[in-house]
């Protein structure tokens, strides 16, 4: 199983068996980062423009040949349990749901025969993970793709939130907020 820098498991063998699609590639099948930072990689971005700016990978499993290749997560929903992020306006509590480091390129590897150690480069991968279910992952043998159910924490902490949301948006009048006895 891969590893972070610092030797805990990231709870996959290979971080491009999950990854998702590049964060750079629209709609049409271009390459953004060509697009709008040529000047960060010049020779890929000639790359790019000579052939139309068109993505040179196309398909998924073939992802870690492209050097600007980044796929992180949109953080709505846990990967391994499917606990969806509930966040309330002007609270700074800590996230439900935290972006979790699948891939650390080169500065990692824990084994020199995993699947992408040679040729990952900086690659940047990350899947969403509830907080219970990335202290498992990183504290155990936990996997991404585990088949997990919410642990009941993370319920009670979502229902708490659920609770907070709804009573913050129920409608109440200016007397009725601010003519209340202290």
């Amino acid at each position: 199983m891969e590893r972070t820098p610092d030797g805990t498991p990231v709870g996959v063998d290979d971080p491009y068996a999950v990854a998702g699609v590049c964060d750079h590639l629209t709609d049409d099948g271009r390459c953004r980062f060509a697009l709008t930072r040529a000047g960060d990689d010049r020779e890929f971005a000639a790359e790019r423009r000579r052939d139309g700016y068109r993505c040179h990978v196309g398909e998924a499993s073939a992802w870690r040949a492209c050097p600007q290749y980044r796929s992180t997560t949109d953080g709505r929903e846990c990967s391994r349990c499917g606990l969806p992020e509930v966040r309330l306006a002007h609270d700074d509590a800590r996230p439900l749901v935290e972006e979790h480091h699948l891939s650390y390129g080169d500065a990692a590897s824990g084994s020199p025969d995993s699947p992408d150690s040679e040729d990952a480069g900086p690659h940047e991968i990350t899947v969403a993970l509830c907080r219970w279910c990335h202290t498992k992952v990183h504290k155990s043998f936990a996997r991404i793709d585990d088949d997990a159910s919410p642990d009941p924490e993370a319920i009670a902490a979502r229902e708490s939130r659920r609770s907070k949301e709804q009573s913050e948006s129920a409608f109440e009048t200016a007397s009725e907020r601010f003519d209340r006895e202290p």
